[in-house]
């Protein structure tokens, strides 16, 4: 029996938006799962809602999607992508700087 293929993909979700949703249906496309991490720091603040919250409305969104599901992490984004056995990390892109940034973080 082949691999399940899966693909984290990582953000706060603050709200989530209809461009992470078309990410997501993307991502499908590829691999057999999606799991939306949800990162949260404690002590970070500033949330618009809060993980729970978050967490809920995710899964409401995608409610009838079986091959998402959500979840919540907090500190590195490669321990916890490990911890799923999950070999790809999804990242949308808004622009060139976004590009930029990502392309930094991966070198």
């Amino acid at each position: 029996m082949a691999e399940i293929s899966t693909a984290v993909y990582p953000g706060s979700f603050d709200p989530i938006t209809n461009g992470h949703v078309d990410l997501v249906q993307r991502t499908l496309r590829i691999f057999d799962r999606v799991i939306i991490a949800i990162a949260y720091n404690q002590e970070k603040g500033g949330a618009l809602f809060s993980v729970e919250e978050r967490m809920a409305t995710v899964r409401k969104v995608f409610e009838s999607e079986e091959r998402v599901r959500v979840d919540s992490f907090q500190g590195l984004l490669v321990d916890y992508a490990e911890a799923v056995s999950a070999k790809v990390v999804i990242r949308g892109l808004r622009a060139v700087s976004d590009f930029e940034y990502e392309f930094q973080m991966a070198t």
